[in-house]
């Protein structure tokens, strides 16, 4: 494929709309740039040698029986979170834009069936490989992620801290994991070509964002060998109820670098649900097909919003004191697809404005569910000029590996949601007087799961047959 000497306007328009509609949907007035770079910043000349010598390690040989993650500095994952109460929101509003505009996307090439994404782990896995990219690369990245400097000349970038970003990211999860038995899963695996060198500076980020990590070497030579070895590792080390199977196909005997991140929220309500109550009901699927499924039922007060205009009815259902369930379910008639078509920012800080208390009998699936995404495809989903740029064939990462050139062959985000009938509180015996409103989820419907003080959203996804 021929290289592009200057973006294309596809490109273009979606960068500048990501970084638009994230400043202005969310009302970001103090310039993410300047939150998140570090001291002295100065613009660099996109076609400059780097400044200072590539630092890099070598990766230890994947051996099948050595399971243990990698080693890390306690003193960099005990360091003090400064200024978290300003960076936090900040970067929310970022990963959220971003995180939609890649959900929308892909449900639109997706079209039916189950879907399940994590914008904060996806958010992160391209600020790890930002650490590593060159300088033009690297401009790119910032562009789509919200975090460039809009002073700055075309021929040069001002880098920021990613560090700073990789580690605000993990502290939002921190803070789902201080409330009652909610918790949040992070790990990521790397793979690179035996022989090849990575540099701390890739390495050290991965360790930012994640509980654990596992950087291996692998003779990717014996395709099908390493294929075996890779996956079986993978399978033995991930965390969550559902085994990873088979997550890398197809490698390449020319392979460089393989990477996986898995976010796994294992969560339960805040209020328990009455088990009493669980019964199969009715799924309508679609205008021809019903499913029977068990439905939870919990009679008590929710917050919720009829929206009439949009046509569809918001319940907020609190996960734990730090993170809330969104649920957003189209009126009688209306295609789950009308919905998804208006998801921006604005329109679902709105609707939190909008929920107001009062008394519902709220009926939903008993759900769980998983999901493995190429990162490439949903890059490529949005544009594909978009993909060639970050991870493509217009990339370049002089400061991922001492190996020219170096490319990234496979990125995969596994994202696993595990949540129960029961609940971290037992359910108020004493309710409200009154007639509950009857709200029974039984067909297709949208859901987030966000960290509330930051407002990041951890997940996106919906949900057209429960039983799958």
């Amino acid at each position: 494929m021929q290289r592009r000497s200057s973006p294309s306007l596809p490109l273009t328009l979606v960068l500048f709309l990501g970084c638009y509609l994230a400043t202005r949907a969310n009302r970001v007035y103090v310039h993410p740039f300047y939150l998140f770079a570090g001291e002295n910043v100065t613009c660099e000349t996109l076609q400059a040698e780097a400044a200072k010598p590539l630092q890099t390690l070598a990766v230890a040989p994947l051996v099948a029986d050595v399971l243990t993650p990698d080693a890390r500095d306690p003193e960099a994952k005990d360091a003090p979170r400064q200024n978290m109460t300003q960076r936090a929101p900040v970067l929310a509003a970022l990963l959220n834009a971003l995180g939609l505009r890649m959900y929308m996307a892909h449900s639109t090439k997706q079209g039916a069936g189950n879907m399940l994404l994590s914008p904060i782990n996806t958010y992160g896995s391209l600020f790890a490989f930002f650490l590593g990219a060159s300088k033009k690369t690297a401009s790119s990245y910032q562009i789509l992620l919200g975090v460039n400097r809009v002073t700055d000349r075309p021929d040069c970038v001002s880098l920021v801290d990613g560090h700073t970003v990789l580690k605000t990211l993990q502290s939002i999860n921190s803070l789902v994991d201080d409330g009652p038995k909610d918790e949040i899963v992070t790990q990521v695996w790397t793979f690179a070509a035996q022989g090849a060198q990575l540099s701390e500076d890739f390495l050290q980020g991965v360790q930012d964002f994640s509980d654990a990590s596992f950087t291996r070497a692998v003779n990717f030579s014996q395709t099908q060998e390493a294929q075996e070895l890779v996956n079986s590792f993978v399978e033995r080390t991930a965390d969550g109820k559902e085994k990873v199977k088979d997550a890398f196909k197809d490698l390449s005997p020319g392979a460089n670098l393989l990477f996986m991140s898995s976010f796994v929220f294992k969560g339960n309500w805040k209020t328990a649900f009455q088990p009493e109550r669980t019964s199969m009901q009715e799924f309508n699927v679609d205008d021809n097909t019903t499913v029977m499924v068990p439905m939870m039922t919990h009679t008590g007060p929710f917050y919720y919003f009829k929206d009439v205009v949009k046509r569809c009815t918001v319940v907020k259902l609190a996960l734990s004191k730090r993170s809330y369930m969104m649920l957003v379910l189209p009126n009688k008639g209306i295609k789950l697809r009308d919905i998804e078509g208006k998801l921006h920012t604005d329109v679902m800080a709105n609707w939190h404005q909008a929920l107001q208390e009062g008394q519902l009998e709220l009926s939903l699936p008993k759900f769980s569910m998983s999901s493995m995404t190429d990162l490439r495809e949903l890059l490529a989903n949005m544009a594909a000029e978009v993909d060639d740029r970050l991870l493509g064939s217009e990339a370049e990462f002089d400061r991922l590996s001492s190996s020219k050139p170096f490319t990234i062959d496979k990125v995969l985000n596994k994202v696993q949601f595990e949540m129960s009938e029961e609940g971290a509180e037992d359910q108020d015996k004493n309710q409200e007087a009154g007639v509950p409103i009857k709200l029974t989820i039984n067909r297709p419907f949208f859901f987030s799961i966000t960290e509330g003080h930051s407002n990041a959203i951890l997940m996106l996804g919906k949900i057209t047959n429960p039983s799958l």
